[in-house]
């Protein structure tokens, strides 16, 4: 056990589905421009709020973002939208864990449900001390679950290779 934020922190393998979040909103006038479109910082925000209840949920106290790897924007939301948000932990490496997150709005008037956005953030679990703690692996149970556990490790070798890359521009050791 590993001392965490709220107490001693538990490293057994947990399941996608104990980090599964959904949060709904229904989108409102200070989120919107003047033609009525949402703004692309307010659904960004909200994605950074369900990846992060993802996030502690899996690490079994706090996590703080370290990275928005990817954001699609597929379609717009509107003013009045009700926009829900889907997140999980795809992949727990040692300290960090890539969430996904799918960001779908439905019409108030006419009760259409679209797929706007989706989004992979990377998360660190921090201790009392703000500094990174382990945090449990994954347990993958789907075919979908195992899939997006396997391109997890695809965008982190990426993401680890980009910053070698410009580290090496940089002439970093």
């Amino acid at each position: 056990m590993i001392r965490g934020t709220s107490g001693p922190v538990d490293l057994t393998p947990k399941p996608v589905a104990a980090s599964r979040v959904t949060l709904s909103i229904q989108m409102q006038v200070t989120d919107a421009n003047i033609a009525g479109n949402v703004h692309g910082g307010t659904i960004m925000k909200l994605v950074d709020n369900a990846a992060g209840l993802a996030a502690a949920k899996h690490a079994g106290g706090y996590a703080v973002t370290a990275v928005m790897d990817e954001m699609s924007f597929l379609e717009p939301v509107y003013l009045s939208d009700v926009v829900t948000l889907k997140a999980s932990v795809n992949q727990a490496f040692n300290t960090s864990m890539e969430v996904g997150v799918r960001v779908e709005a439905e019409s108030f008037v006419t009760g259409k449900t679209t797929h706007t956005s989706s989004a992979y953030l990377v998360f660190v679990a921090i201790d009392d001390d703000g500094k990174p703690r382990p945090v449990p692996p994954l347990v993958a149970e789907t075919d979908e679950e195992r899939q997006r556990q396997r391109e997890a490790g695809l965008r982190r070798e990426a993401r680890l290779a980009r910053k070698q890359a410009i580290e090496g521009a940089r002439g970093v050791p």
